[in-house]
């Protein structure tokens, strides 16, 4: 698989500052990459380098196979870019808004007023064509800002925190939206500091800390790295059937602990903690399959303890 967006010795300074340094990317074609760090960590100004809206100090930035410094017109009609702020536009009406950015891509008038009406249907704002910008939730203001990106049908999405300060309803529906985006063959590049959100969508993910490249890589080839143990949670119809489950699961090979853990909505549970691959936790659930569950899942928390883990807590 080819990378869509590569960088090599990336840096950017501000002075005596150094927001960037030395940063290697690499996004394969069609990946959802979750771009990861704690506010401050450089995730924006590696964003502006990527879609040229600043000048690197040093390195390189390859995307969609253009050099974004010297074929810069190039580049910029292979990239859809979100920022973090919607804009100043809220007097205009929703379609617009979008009939605004398709003519500043040079789109002809017979062909913007279909392509609003599908870019609307996508992100199902097409019942509030002509309401305000204004008068949208943020939510939906979000949706109408990924429209944007898309009126000149980009290759890669780079979306800087889509999902910020949105209830968990919205979060939800950029979420799903990304992953159809995907389905469509784009390459979706989005920073967040939102770990749920990188472990639901995501394929690959690159943590960064002050400006460097702490580790990247597919989020299953991460997993299996870094992590010492998969929990798995495991809830049961019957209580009375505890013990016999977590003797079960002790005797399937990869498995460390099976421990009874608090109920939750009054139903029992259990943890059990796993070395290997996925083919390990398909060997415990046959081993249970003989048992009523109601719950059989892998512990989202385990990617917040791999970032933990790597990560320092540092702030540049």
């Amino acid at each position: 698989m080819s990378n869509m967006i590569e960088t090599h010795a990336l840096r950017k300074h501000y002075g005596k500052f150094e927001a960037v340094r030395g940063l290697d990317l690499a996004v394969p074609s069609g990946a959802i990459y979750g771009f990861v760090g704690p506010n401050g960590a450089g995730k924006t100004t590696t964003m502006h380098l990527l879609t040229a809206l600043a000048k690197p100090t040093s390195g390189t930035v390859r995307v969609a196979g253009f050099d974004v410094r010297k074929e810069r017109a190039n580049a910029s009609r292979a990239i859809g870019y979100m920022p973090d702020e919607f804009g100043v536009y809220e007097d205009l009406r929703v379609w617009e808004y979008l009939d605004f950015f398709a003519m500043c891509y040079d789109i002809p008038a017979h062909r913007r007023k279909v392509l609003i009406g599908e870019l609307l249907e996508l992100v199902e704002l097409k019942h509030r064509r002509e309401d305000n910008v204004d008068q949208l939730s943020k939510g939906m203001k979000q949706r109408l800002s990924l429209a944007r990106t898309l009126v000149h049908d980009p290759q890669v999405l780079i979306l800087d925190e889509p999902a910020s300060g949105l209830d968990p309803r919205a979060r939800v529906e950029i979420r799903e939206l990304l992953a159809e985006l995907a389905r469509m063959g784009k390459t979706i590049f989005f920073s967040t500091h939102i770990l749920a959100d990188v472990e639901d969508i995501c394929s690959h993910v690159g943590i960064i800390e002050a400006g460097e490249m702490v580790v990247q890589g597919s989020l299953r080839e991460l997993k299996a790295r870094f992590m010492e143990t998969r929990e798995v949670i495991v809830t049961l119809l019957h209580s009375e059937d505890s013990e016999r489950v977590r003797q079960a699961a002790l005797g399937v090979a990869g498995v460390k602990t099976a421990q009874v853990i608090a109920p939750k909505h009054e139903r029992a549970r259990l943890r059990v903690d796993c070395v290997g691959d996925d083919a390990v936790l398909s060997a415990l659930h046959r081993a249970l399959a003989s048992f009523d569950l109601l719950g059989f899942h892998e512990d989202e928390k385990t990617l917040e303890s791999m970032f933990m883990r790597l990560t320092k807590g540092l702030v540049t």
